[in-house]
């Protein structure tokens, strides 16, 4: 499976331990393609279709309804939790994505 930064993949993200999200859910791969051929682990921001306005929340469509990237729980996972593909992330949605990783990790 050829795993790309911003694609949309299905992961199973149990088990969890207290408020870290849980099940199985879309993620977005963060981690840069680099990293993603060579090492055996991914970087992804869950998703969910229950939140609030956080500052460290993207609001994307994806499959026609509406959800948001959860940047506060970025998380490294092994490539064996990832079930399928299941889209990309428009060029507008990708855009506020490095936005708000730079804002809430850099700046």
């Amino acid at each position: 499976m050829d795993l790309n930064q911003y694609q949309i993949v299905l992961v199973n993200l149990d088990p969890t331990l207290g408020s870290e999200i849980k099940r199985t859910r879309p993620c977005v791969i963060i981690s840069p393609n680099e990293m993603n051929k060579y090492l055996r682990t991914i970087i992804i921001a869950p998703m969910t279709t229950i939140s609030r306005k956080y500052p460290t929340r993207i609001e994307v469509k994806h499959d026609r309804k509406i959800g948001w990237i959860v940047i506060d729980q970025i998380r490294t996972i092994d490539k064996q939790r990832i079930i399928r593909i299941l889209g990309r992330l428009s060029k507008p949605e990708i855009k506020e994505l490095k936005s708000v990783i730079k804002e809430t990790f850099v700046d």
